[in-house]
């Protein structure tokens, strides 16, 4: 049922709702909680190895589902988002992903083999239940918000990667030092399923939702949100496009080509921080653990606040008349050339200089962290869904092979001077497929793969 005022008169008298800002906040607490539940396992790993007698190589495997996992299942996510619409889909991936991660903190009930077998299984089960979510939100920032305020949204729910790392990392912590292991698993699933039945209750299409008014709706659409996104989505209705058709249609598309190609670069400098960052503190500078512990929390708090201002600044010159291309490309240029700056690292011999430098580039791939604003701004009507599953597809190759290929420059060359100058090179990769590759961001137009008219 449409719960919205249609008059357009009414949109000229009335004070705007911001129901928009309040689906933006339930983005922002799902993201969080998406990733503290991709945290969990690094954060019980040291005594649940223990307690399980796992060797290095057994933890290596089951570090590694979660991402081997995450991005086969991007296309079908992506899928589902598409044929069933964003709210019962992602509905069903924050459900899963949760309870599997509750079910992660019985595997203590079992030993050996057994218990190696179920971790590693249920890690690939988390992965692929979390894979629709970023499209997901994609999803809901192009059908909810004007173009000149979608990169603040997209900044705002990115960072929420960073904020998840502030707040819950020292809880989990504290829950594993209290009582043990287990309960970050059963704690982190409780929140996670709680949360799914609020996205229920707070998540709807703009047309359908009842907080919204006349003037809040014209606003957004009249500012190139999708509005009629999700209200097309009932499941019921056949796909309007050829699916595989649409994958080679998006995948020959040069400006999309590019935009993926850097967001693998750019998710490169996420992993780094993510896996090697603390490794490089203790084993390059000599911290100890405890130390890299705490200063490892920095570069993410730089994060968090480079995309806050990558998104601010996105919008503020798409406000004052740019062109979404200068609008987008701008704040992703500056940040990647930031994030470069990490290759100083190898130069200075101060620590609290590195953490400093670090933190910076942190920031900076903060500020360029606009991917998935691009990705609203540019998908197809008919496969948002698809077109960034493609996206996350490609970003999150990276969380497979960044680690490994840092583990190898480390193990060859003894030292992590040449894994920086990786690292950076990545971001100077980024910097050229956005300007030389790219082009022109606009909005595809799918032509050959369609099998029903165009959503209008």
């Amino acid at each position: 049922m449409d719960h919205a005022p249609s008059a357009t008169a009414a949109g000229a008298t009335q004070t705007r709702s911001r129901a928009r800002w309040t689906i933006l906040a339930m983005l922002f607490a799902v993201t969080t909680i998406n990733y503290a539940d991709r945290a969990t396992i690094s954060i019980a790993g040291p005594n649940l190895k223990a307690d399980l007698g796992l060797s290095a190589v057994e933890m290596g495997y089951v570090f590694s589902a979660f991402a081997w996992s995450y991005v086969l299942a991007q296309l079908p996510g992506g899928w589902l988002l598409d044929r069933f619409g964003t709210r019962i889909t992602y509905f069903f991936s924050i459900f899963l992903w949760s309870l599997f991660t509750m079910l992660t903190g019985a595997i203590g009930f079992f030993t050996g083999g057994a218990a190696v077998a179920m971790l590693f299984a249920l890690r690939l089960l988390v992965g692929a239940a979390e894979a629709p979510s970023f499209p997901g939100n994609s999803r809901i920032a192009s059908s909810w918000f004007p173009t000149h305020e979608r990169g603040t949204a997209a900044a705002i729910f990115n960072s929420a990667q960073y904020f998840a790392t502030v707040l819950f990392a020292p809880i989990m912590g504290w829950l594993v030092h209290t009582y043990d292991w287990h309960s970050v698993f059963y704690v982190m699933g409780a929140l996670g399923i709680g949360l799914s039945f609020v996205w229920l209750k707070v998540i709807h299409g703009p047309r359908q939702h009842p907080s919204i008014n006349a003037a809040e709706l014209q606003y957004i659409k009249e500012g190139g949100a999708l509005v009629d996104l999700e209200s097309t989505r009932h499941g019921t209705e056949p796909s309007q496009i050829d699916v595989f058709a649409a994958i080679k249609e998006l995948l020959s598309n040069r400006m999309l080509l590019g935009v993926y190609v850097a967001q693998y670069c750019i998710t490169t400098l996420t992993y780094f921080f993510l896996t090697w960052f603390p490794v490089y503190l203790v084993q390059e500078r000599g911290m100890t653990i405890l130390k890299a512990g705490f200063v490892a929390s920095m570069p993410a708090i730089a994060g968090f606040l480079g995309g806050i201002a990558g998104g601010w600044l996105s919008d503020r010159l798409s406000k004052s008349g740019c062109s979404l291309s200068v609008s987008r490309k701008t704040p992703i240029v500056l940040g990647m050339f930031l994030s470069m700056s990490m290759i100083g690292c190898n130069y200075i011999e101060t620590d609290m200089l590195v953490v400093a430098v670090m933190s910076l580039a942190f920031f900076g791939k903060g500020v360029g962290a606009l991917g998935w604003a691009v990705v609203a701004d540019t998908s197809p009507k008919e496969a948002g869904g698809l077109s960034g599953a493609l996206f996350n597809t490609f970003g999150n190759t990276a969380g497979i092979t960044t680690p490994i290929v840092i583990g190898y420059i480390v193990q060859n060359t003894g030292s992590f001077a040449g894994a920086l100058v990786f690292v950076g090179a990545n971001a100077a990769v980024a910097i050229f497929s956005y300007l030389f590759i790219v082009g022109d961001i606009k909005r595809v137009v799918l032509t050959k793969s369609l099998t029903k008219p165009p959503v209008k």
